[in-house]
């Protein structure tokens, strides 16, 4: 099974925080989904006939899309690849494109995920970060969305400039107030380039806290897993049957198409890379050229990777996989490497697989760094 990802490159306006490929010029935007259905076309044989079980509009913003805008991609991702009977298709929404009639509509398409980007129920927040949405259109998206959703995730995003504990925690019960089935959150990160980090260098914004987050991840942590959700990946919270299909194919290691500019794409083997410029994109399109770099993978790359998403997970790293798939000196590597945080109790054995801990799920992707297998 694989999946498709579905880029859309469009926003109204930049998140200060934002270092994903976009633009708020709109006027290209019937150019660029020629472009994605063209680009599916082409590559209609690298999936290798497997079927498609997931398709996720990611962006940018994708709800900035028509219905019809919508049904098109996905008629042209069933023209070219087998897709399974029921496969989960989830569309990323911001609250303020959510009105009652937009949310009625796209119930009563194939779209059957949302994925919104609350991120805080507090204009504070949204005001720094720069949302293009207010707390109270959050609330009301949510509450049109539940009404027609059934599976329904949102993100909220911790560790903000002034975001005290008080705050933080009551985001998360506003966001079981809705009875969601999932939700992701995220630490705010700093990414050089953008407009956070520009204001954080002049004085305009605080520097991030690290501890604060660190309590504020511990305080999601434990309010969710009392309210019976499974933290089944670092960033992510879902009830039995709700896990992000399309998320847990990444982590798994499972084959998958990134269509559009700025978009991955991996195959067991290859990484690649769509060109990061919308006009450049729409043209090598048009003109038949996939516009891509490609990366084989060694065996180097893909135990590290497998260390680095498998760590992130409630499944953890799988010591016969490591052994079978990337030799025994891996296997071994692996192990020496992990010693010192399993005498941490920050990572934990479990039969043959090597798990993070409750203290050590914050620091994992740290703790992945250094069991990388790395040449000097």
């Amino acid at each position: 099974m694989a999946g498709i990802y579905l880029h859309i490159p469009f926003c109204k306006q930049a998140c200060h925080y934002c270092d994903f490929h976009f633009s708020t010029q709109l006027g290209k935007k019937g150019a660029m989904l020629e472009a994605l259905q063209r680009e599916l076309s082409l590559r209609r044989d690298e999936l290798g006939g497997e079927a498609v079980e997931t398709i996720y509009f990611g962006g940018g913003t994708p709800s900035l899309l028509e219905v019809e805008e919508i049904g098109a991609l996905l008629a042209a991702v069933q023209g070219n690849f087998p897709v399974i009977d029921l496969p989960e298709i989830t569309l990323e929404a911001n609250p303020d494109d959510l009105s009652p009639q937009v949310i009625r509509a796209l119930s009563k398409t194939p779209i059957n995920r949302l994925s919104i980007g609350i991120q805080s129920f507090f204009d504070q927040d949204l005001i720094l970060m720069n949302r293009a949405h207010k707390g109270r259109e959050a609330i009301q998206s949510l509450e049109g969305a539940t009404a027609h959703f059934e599976n329904l995730s949102i993100d909220l995003i911790y560790g903000i400039p002034g975001l005290d504990n008080g705050r933080w925690r009551a985001n998360i019960e506003k966001a079981l107030g809705f009875g969601l089935p999932h939700i992701s959150s995220y630490a705010l990160t700093v990414e050089r380039g953008t407009a956070l980090h520009h204001f954080i260098q002049k004085g305009k914004v605080p520097a991030l806290d690290e501890e604060q987050a660190r309590e504020q991840f511990q305080i999601l942590t434990e309010i969710l897993e009392s309210e019976g959700y499974v933290h089944y990946e670092i960033s992510n919270f879902g009830k039995e049957g709700y896990f992000s299909r399309n998320n847990t194919s990444y982590w798994l290691g499972k084959k998958y198409l990134g269509i559009g500019p700025s978009a991955h794409s991996f195959d067991g083997l290859h990484r690649s890379w769509n060109i990061s410029n919308n006009p450049q994109y729409i043209k090598e399109i048009q003109q038949g050229i996939l516009p891509r770099e490609v990366e084989t993978l060694s065996v180097r790359d893909r135990y590290n990777e497998y260390v680095m998403t498998g760590l992130r997970t409630l499944w953890g790293v799988s010591l016969e996989r490591v052994h079978t798939e990337f030799g025994p000196g891996y296997g071994e590597y692996l192990l020496q490497q992990a010693q010192k945080y399993l005498d941490q109790g920050l990572l934990a054995r479990e039969g043959e697989r090597l798990v993070t801990t409750g203290k050590g799920k914050f620091l994992a992707d740290g703790i992945a760094s250094d069991l990388f297998f790395v040449i000097l």
